[in-house]
Order: C-alpha cells, then sequence, then structure tokens
C-alpha cells in the first residue's frame, strides 16, 4: 500500500476557484479504489470551499490528505469571523431564504468525524474525514487534470455519465436541495459556465424562488431551461456565460429532468408530509371543539386554532334569529393590531363593520356556502358556518404573512368551518336543552317558602350537575289553612324528563288530597294508586310528609307534627337544648305495590325546637367506601341547635360537604322547619 498522499491547493475568493478545488480532488482521488468516497469528499468539499467565498472573502487553501485507513480534507480562510456562525443559520430548503450554508448540516450527515480550529493568526480550518471502504471493481475515472478548462472528462459519454450519476448511496443521504446543489455545480464545470441557478415555484403563491445556484449570474445573456414538472410545481434552469450552443442546451435538459425528478420527488414527500401534518391538526382541532359545550368557550376556541397556521387573524360572527351578524370571537397574531381590527369588524361598534365587507358577509349567510375573498381591513377569505341544515354566522380569516391564502389553506378552512359549525351547533343546542331542564327544575320547587306566624322555614336544594339531567329529589311547603302546614319531601327514581313527570306529579297530587281533607296517610294511599295507575314500576318515589298544626287555644306554646314516612329516611327532630334524634316509622314506598303499609306518628315541635327533612343524597355521600350517615347529620343538627332555620340547613350542608371532596353524584335536598320561641 502506497504511503499517504497529499495535496494542497490555495485559491482566490472567486467564484469559479470552488471549481478548480473539485477538479484537484477528482485527479488525486480517481484511482478505483477510492470510488467509495470520492463523490462525498468532492461533495462536502464543494460545500465549504463556496462558503469560503461567500462569507469570508478572502485567499482560502483546500489541503488534501489520503492515509490508507481515511480521506481528510481541510479548507482554511483568514475571513472576519468564524466559519460556523455562517454555516450555523437555519436555512429554510425551499423558499426565497439562502441557498447557501448547508456545510455544517451536511458535514454532520455525512461525514465520519469533523472539527473546526481558530488560529491565533485569524486563520479559520474547517475539516472533515471519511472512511474509505473497500472498493468494488469498475472502470477507473478518468485522472487528466485539464487545468482551468471544463470538468476532466475525455468523451461526450464520459461527461454525460459524469454530471448525471450520482451514486445512489449519496444520493439517498442528500436532501432534495443539496442534491439539485451538486447537480448545479457540475452542469456548471461541464459547461465551464459562469454561473448555474435552479429556481422553482411550489404553487403556494410566493412565485419561483432559488433552490439551488452554483457560481455568481452576470449581466450577460443566458440559457433558460424548463424543468419538466407537474402542475402546480413548474421551474426554470438558468445559464450564464456558457452553453449556448447546442451540446450545452442538450446536456443543460439532460440536467433539468434530473433535477426535476429531484424536485418533484421532495414536493410529493413534503405534501405528504403536509397532508399528515394537517390531518392531525384537524384531528387536534376536533377534539378542542369537542371539550366544551358552552356556546362561549366553543367559539373562543376557534380563532385560535386557526391563527397563526392559517392566517394572521381570525374572527367568528355569529347570527341572531333575525340574520343580523354579532362579532361571537376575535384574535390577532400581534394583540396591539386588536383594537383597530375589532372596530372595524364589530358590527355593534363605531364605526363598525365595514359597509362593504358588512353587506357581503350578510349574503354569504344567504347563499350555498362558497367560499368569499375580501381585500379590506386586510386579504382573506370567509365561510359561513353552517350545520344541520341552519346557518351559524361566519369564519373570517386574515391572509398568512406574507403570502395570499394558497387553494390548500381554503380547502382546510373550509374544512375547520364546519367542524367549528358542528361544535358550535351542539352547544347551543345544549345550551337550550340546559336551559329547559334548569326551568323545569326549578319548576318542581317552590318559588318561594310561605311565611307563617311563629314558624321559620328554610331549605337548600344542591343538584348534582348544572347540566341536562333534571333530578327527582323535591321538596314543598303548602300552606292548607291559617293554623296547617303540609311539609313533604321526596325522591323519584331516576332523573331525566320521566323523573321530572312524576315528581311533578307526586307533588300536585298530594296537595289536592290533603287540601281536600285527607289525612296524610290516606292522602298517600290514593297517591300510591295514582302511581300504580301509570303502570310504571321503575318510577316509584320515596316520600315523607308531614301536617304541621297550630294548637288550639289553652294548648302548650309550639306545634303538632303529624308524620308519615313512605319509604323515606327519618326526619330529624332538632330540640333546642342541643340534642337530636330520628323520629317517624318507615312504611312502603309510593309507586312499588298495590297496598302500602304505611305508620302515621305525631310529634311535638317545642318552641325552638326544629325538624329538619333530607333526602338520601345527605346520608348516602360517600368518601371511598365510608358515607356520611345519619349519625354524622345527627352531630352537626346538634351542634346548630336553637339556631334560625336557614343556619341549621347550612349546617348541614357545609358537614356533608366537608366529609367528600368528590364530585356530587346524588341531588340533595334539605328542608327546616322551626318553632319560633
Amino acid at each position: 500500500m502506497p504511503g499517504p498522499t497529499e495535496r494542497r491547493i490555495r485559491l482566490p475568493p472567486d467564484p469559479r476557484s470552488p471549481g478548480q478545488a473539485r477538479r484537484m480532488l477528482l485527479d488525486a482521488l480517481g484511482a478505483p479504489e477510492f470510488e467509495a468516497v470520492v463523490d462525498t469528499t468532492v461533495l462536502l468539499a464543494s460545500e465549504l470551499c463556496e462558503n469560503s467565498v461567500l462569507h469570508a472573502g478572502t485567499e482560502y487553501e483546500v489541503e488534501l490528505r489520503v492515509t490508507e485507513a481515511e480521506v481528510t480534507v481541510t479548507v482554511s480562510d483568514r475571513g472576519a469571523g468564524p466559519l460556523e456562525v455562517h454555516l450555523a443559520r437555519p436555512r429554510r430548503l425551499y423558499g426565497r431564504a439562502s441557498t447557501h450554508g448547508r456545510g455544517l448540516t451536511m458535514l454532520q450527515r455525512l461525514a465520519s468525524v469533523w472539527g473546526t480550529r481558530h488560529e491565533a493568526d485569524g486563520t479559520h480550518r474547517t475539516w472533515f474525514s471519511v472512511l474509505r471502504t473497500p472498493a468494488r471493481t469498475a472502470p477507473a475515472r478518468p485522472a487528466e487534470t485539464g487545468g482551468s478548462g471544463p470538468v476532466p472528462v475525455g468523451s461526450d459519454p464520459e461527461r454525460t455519465r459524469w454530471l448525471l450519476h450520482v451514486p445512489t448511496g449519496l444520493a439517498d443521504r442528500l436532501e432534495p436541495a443539496e442534491l439539485v446543489a451538486e447537480l448545479a455545480r457540475r452542469l456548471r464545470e461541464v459547461l465551464d459556465a459562469r454561473s448555474v441557478v435552479v429556481e422553482v415555484d411550489d404553487g403556494d403563491g410566493t412565485g419561483l424562488s432559488e433552490l439551488a445556484r452554483s457560481g455568481v449570474p452576470g449581466p450577460e445573456g443566458g440559457l433558460e431551461v424548463v424543468l419538466p414538472t407537474t402542475a402546480p410545481l413548474r421551474g426554470l434552469l438558468r445559464v450564464t456565460g456558457g452553453g449556448s450552443d447546442a451540446p450545452g442546451r442538450e446536456l443543460a435538459e439532460l440536467v433539468a429532468h434530473r433535477v426535476a425528478m429531484a424536485v418533484e420527488s421532495a414536493w410529493l414527500r413534503g405534501v405528504d408530509q403536509r397532508r399528515r401534518a394537517w390531518m392531525t391538526y384537524l384531528a387536534e382541532t376536533s377534539e378542542l371543539l369537542s371539550q366544551s359545550l358552552d356556546v362561549e368557550l366553543a367559539v373562543a376556541v376557534v380563532p385560535q386554532v386557526v391563527v397563526p397556521r392559517l392566517g394572521q387573524w381570525c374572527a367568528v360572527h355569529l347570527a341572531d334569529p333575525l340574520g343580523r351578524l354579532r362579532l361571537a370571537a376575535l384574535t390577532h397574531a400581534d394583540e396591539d393590531e386588536l383594537p383597530e381590527l375589532r372596530a372595524v369588524l364589530d358590527p355593534g361598534g363605531r364605526p363598525g363593520l365595514g359597509g362593504e365587507l358588512s353587506d357581503r358577509l350578510t349574503a354569504l349567510l344567504r347563499d350555498d356556502g362558497s367560499t368569499m375573498r375580501f381585500a379590506m381591513p386586510t386579504d382573506g377569505v370567509a365561510v359561513a358556518l353552517r350545520a344541520r341544515g341552519r346557518t351559524l354566522g361566519t369564519l373570517v380569516v386574515g391572509r398568512p404573512d406574507g403570502r395570499p391564502h394558497s387553494p390548500e389553506d381554503v380547502v382546510l378552512i373550509g374544512d375547520i368551518a364546519r367542524r367549528a359549525g358542528l361544535a358550535i351547533h351542539n352547544a347551543q343546542s345544549t345550551a337550550a336543552h340546559v336551559d329547559v331542564s334548569q326551568a323545569l327544575q326549578q319548576a318542581l320547587l317552590p318559588r318561594a317558602l310561605p311565611v307563617a306566624p311563629g314558624l321559620d322555614f328554610a331549605a337548600q336544594y344542591l343538584p348534582a350537575t348544572a347540566g341536562t339531567d333534571v333530578g327527582g329529589d323535591f321538596y314543598d311547603v303548602l300552606t292548607i289553612d291559617p293554623a296547617h302546614w303540609l311539609v313533604s319531601i321526596g325522591d323519584v327514581c331516576g332523573k331525566g324528563a320521566r323523573a321530572a313527570a312524576r315528581t311533578g306529579l307526586v307533588r300536585d297530587v298530594l296537595r289536592v288530597l290533603v287540601r281536600d281533607g285527607r289525612t296524610l296517610s290516606r292522602a298517600v294511599e290514593l297517591l300510591n294508586d295514582v302511581m300504580m295507575d301509570a303502570d310504571d314500576p321503575l318510577q316509584f318515589c320515596t316520600l315523607a310528609a308531614a301536617q304541621v298544626s297550630r294548637p288550639g287555644p289553652g294548648e302548650a306554646p309550639g306545634f303538632d307534627v303529624d308524620l308519615v314516612l313512605a319509604g323515606h329516611l327519618q326526619p330529624v327532630l332538632v330540640h333546642r337544648g342541643g340534642t337530636a334524634e330520628l323520629i317517624g316509622e318507615f312504611g312502603t314506598a309510593v309507586g312499588l305495590v298495590p297496598q302500602v303499609q304505611l305508620t302515621a306518628t305525631r310529634h311535638r315541635l317545642a318552641p325552638g325546637d326544629t325538624l329538619l327533612v333530607y333526602t338520601d343524597g345527605v346520608t348516602e355521600r360517600r368518601r371511598g367506601r365510608e358515607q356520611f350517615g345519619s349519625d354524622r347529620l345527627l352531630a352537626a343538627a346538634a351542634a346548630a341547635a336553637g339556631q334560625p332555620a336557614a343556619q341549621l340547613v347550612e349546617a348541614a350542608r357545609a358537614a356533608v360537604e366537608r366529609f367528600s371532596s368528590d364530585p356530587r353524584d346524588d341531588d340533595i335536598a334539605l328542608l327546616a322547619v322551626r318553632a319560633l320561641p
């Protein structure tokens, strides 16, 4: 094995000098044994040389050292700053950003090892090594240098082969823009041109942008070849200072086909990546929109998912029953712009929604749902929000920063509008359902407790949820006459409209029967007959009914309480002295069997005593496996003995809430009747 090989060349900061460095490397590595590393070495050295020309602006030196194990190239310059400062800047593969400065990225990916050194004399060196691998049998690469002329290839087939053939192993590791840049370098060297530039328009509305460049374009005319790409892609390959003859055009057209393949491959891969990203984006949008059934929250989410991906700003207008628009949500990528934007887009503001835009948005509500483009206050698109045949409002999106909306953007905005419309419709439907349910729940409870001489009434009702479910718990206080009052509390099995209907039945039938003069026991028996006639065994009810009576002339102060329990929990009698006890005897719940077993009991409510009735949401409140139970209720009630009815009810409720911090899973009703001292 021959000893180490070393080559060195000093070059001026001229656009043509990287080509001389490439020819030197090709000459030194032209033997078959270097076939596995020559293309990678030349490509990486080219990047470093071009960056020295562009960023350092001084003479630079290229040094090659070949050993048995590796090939090392060092590029040294005396620029004003470290080379990696220029190379490490993030750069787009497409668009109007610079096409240079990929050096460090490619070194990290393709070199076996690399590094930089900064000498005290101001010299900056960047070096890399590529490990050698056993060579395959292959024809030798031509080795003549050719001086400063075109690439050192002897015949037209060899020139063409070198021009187009980038080894598969290397091409697979290159980004498309890097591969196109290498093809541009090779074409420039074959044609001995001043520059070769590749421009591509990927159909995003920004027009042609530079993808790759080798050399510096001059003022002289040149050759232009259209890249044979499919729509919406289009591109040009421009050659200046050479290649104007027929063979040069043919070679440029060959390279244009190879470049078009790389560009289309990258574009298709980008389309696939964007499609996957948009699918994820739309899925996340749907999840966000579905997380709230509150109308205001659902509307507020819509602009947040649109900005800044699809536009600089976004507004949602909702339509009232008369078709008038109301600004419901607005956001802007720059919060400082919000006041001015709101003044333009808010129909209720001053000067209000711009006349032309207002008329067009109103017309959009009546058309077939097509997308409307507008130019005030900025370019953008508007889409109607529709769901289940209803028009709910409009989604207005200003254009993204620096470009108009692309066709893909418009499609996505339409998709988001459909999802947003459905989410808003669901939230509006839920809100309407909640309003009806809460109105029905309130209708099942007394609007106000009566005011009676010598008696103090207080109650609290805590639903398990504030949503669409109507609970089956109820309480009621009815003035039968100036000396008698009906106090009742119950719990109908189940929730929802059926439970609400049965609750109303129980309350109203019991009222009518007691007012008609029936005793409590007889009234409950007749109520059971009415419920059995409904023939719905799943809608039974537990009930505690008490008739509070004022004492007659000459009787001791206080009140008599006649109590009937139909499957309901025993009430608590709280004595003003600080004791509490459970009273009453259990009976059969109404609506379960044709004949109920009931026991009426009489109790005395002395001055200062309080009768507390409640539903099972109190005693069955859970903390893990433990229940609140009647003992804790008795303790809480006894601690509040002698206090007004409202304070006793509040003390019982607070004790239940302190017992467990878990969300309530059952309704709670509490009703207290106190004999005033």
